[in-house]
C-alpha cells in the first residue's frame, strides 16, 4: 500500500484544491450563521434570571457564530489554510473568565452552530438550534419552589443559639450550618436556608427571639464559597 509523504502533497494538487464555494454559498453560510445568532441572542436574554444583564455578552454569541462559520469555510476550502489556522488558534489565550455555567453553554452552542452552519449541514444548524432553545425555554420558565438564602444570626447566649436553631427547624425543611463564630461580643452562625415567598415573615420570627441582636437574610445563586 502506498504512503502518501509530504513531499507528494507539496507536489500534488491537493494544496489547489479548494472546495468548490461558490460566493452564494458562502453568503447564504454567513447569513444563516447571523440568524441563528441572532435566534441565541434572543434564547439568552429571554432565559437570564441573573441581576446585571451584559449586553456584550449576548452580541458576542452572534459575532461567534458568524466568526466560527467563516472560520469553517476557510479551512474546509484548503489544506493549507487548515494548517496554518490549527497553529494560530493554538497560541490564543482566553484571558476573560466565565463564571455563569449557562454562559459557557451559550459559548458552546453558538461556536457549535457556527461549525455546524460552515460545513454545510443546514438542516442540522436549523433544527439543532431550535431544539436546543426550546429545551432552554421550557427549562427557563419552570419556576423553584423555594429559594436559597444565607441567613445570617449574631446573638448572644447558648440559650438563644437553641431558640433560633427550633425557629430554623419549625420554618424550614432543608438547612446547611455553614459556619459558627465565637467572640467576646457573642456568636455568629452562618446558616444555608430554603425559604418559599414568606421570607420576611421567616426573618422577623428569628429577629423577635430573645437575645437576637441582628439578622441577615441573603439571597444568592446556591453557591458558598469560603
Amino acid at each position: 500500500m502506498a504512503t502518501l509523504t509530504f513531499n507528494d502533497i507539496l507536489s500534488s494538487n491537493l494544496i489547489d484544491n479548494i472546495t468548490n464555494f461558490s460566493l452564494l454559498d458562502m453568503a447564504i453560510a454567513m447569513i444563516l450563521s447571523f440568524i441563528i445568532g441572532l435566534f441565541i441572542y434572543y434564547i439568552y436574554k429571554k432565559t437570564f434570571s441573573g441581576v446585571m444583564y451584559s449586553s456584550g455578552f449576548g452580541v458576542s454569541l452572534i459575532a461567534m457564530a458568524v466568526v466560527t462559520t467563516m472560520i469553517i469555510i476557510a479551512i474546509s476550502s484548503n489544506i493549507i489554510l487548515s494548517l496554518g489556522m490549527v497553529g494560530a488558534l493554538s497560541i490564543v489565550r482566553f484571558r476573560s473568565a466565565v463564571k455563569e455555567p449557562m454562559d459557557i453553554a451559550y459559548l458552546f452552542w453558538a461556536i457549535s452552530a457556527g461549525i455546524v452552519t460552515g460545513a454545510g449541514l443546514i438542516p442540522l444548524a436549523i433544527f439543532g438550534s431550535l431544539f436546543i432553545g426550546a429545551i432552554l425555554l421550557v427549562f427557563a420558565s419552570r419556576k423553584p419552589t423555594d429559594q436559597p438564602y444565607i441567613l445570617v444570626v449574631d446573638f448572644g447566649g447558648e440559650e438563644t443559639e437553641k431558640a433560633v436553631m427550633d425557629v430554623i427547624k419549625s420554618s424550614v425543611k432543608k438547612y446547611v450550618l455553614r459556619s459558627k463564630t465565637l467572640s467576646g461580643a457573642g456568636t455568629e452562625l452562618t446558616i444555608e436556608v430554603r425559604l418559599p415567598d414568606s421570607e420576611s415573615v421567616f426573618l422577623n420570627r428569628i429577629s423577635e427571639t430573645s437575645d437576637v441582636k441582628s439578622a441577615v437574610l441573603v439571597s444568592y445563586n446556591g453557591e458558598y464559597v469560603t
